[in-house]
């Protein structure tokens, strides 16, 4: 009969060095950039001491750049938004670090606030974040009183962010040409 209580290891993995692998110097996978998104939300020092608020426009701040990767910081004062638009071929993971923001896609509106990211997803009253593929077509906006600060962890690097005529498609038919 097995149960839980039957079930051994033969051994200590951590005695057989050779068996685990060596520890990454850089994320690679999605968790991995989850991971990193979580570190540095978690350790205030990296980045409260950076953040700026601008009235006129978005604030935001390259955070840290690694092997095909960028991670950026940014804060939106009410009102601000992003408006409609991709991330071209970059995939994302987006957090809220301080606040709430607010996101629009073709699948409806979500609240992302701060410090749900350690909280389990059935004890969440609001999402932490996002991670999104290419051509994620979204519009991220402060509908609160209070300043936000948001994370953004792309890969690879940000290229381009083609703007959109609306949020509510899910996958880029083609960018809107930008007029001035």
């Amino acid at each position: 009969m097995n149960s839980d209580n039957d079930l051994q290891i033969a051994g200590d993995i951590l005695e057989v060095p050779h068996l685990l692998q060596p520890p990454r110097e850089h994320p690679a996978t999605v968790a991995e950039f989850v991971g990193l998104a979580r570190a540095i939300a978690a350790d205030r020092a990296q980045w409260a001491h950076l953040v700026r608020y601008d009235a006129a426009t978005r604030w935001y701040h390259r955070l840290r750049t690694g092997p095909g990767y960028e991670v950026w910081l940014l804060s939106w004062v009410p009102g601000q938004g992003s408006g409609p638009h991709d991330h071209g071929r970059s995939s994302g993971v987006l957090t809220v670090l301080e606040g709430t923001l607010t996101e629009r896609t073709g699948r409806g509106t979500r609240a992302l606030t701060a410090g749900a990211m350690g909280v389990p997803p059935l004890e969440r009253s609001r999402e932490w974040g996002r991670v999104f593929a290419p051509g994620y077509v979204h519009e991220v906006v402060n509908d609160a009183l209070e300043p936000a600060v948001s994370l953004h962890v792309y890969y690879p690097g940000l290229t381009e962010m083609p703007m959109h005529d609306s949020p509510h498609c899910e996958a880029r038919t083609g960018p809107r040409p930008v007029t001035a």
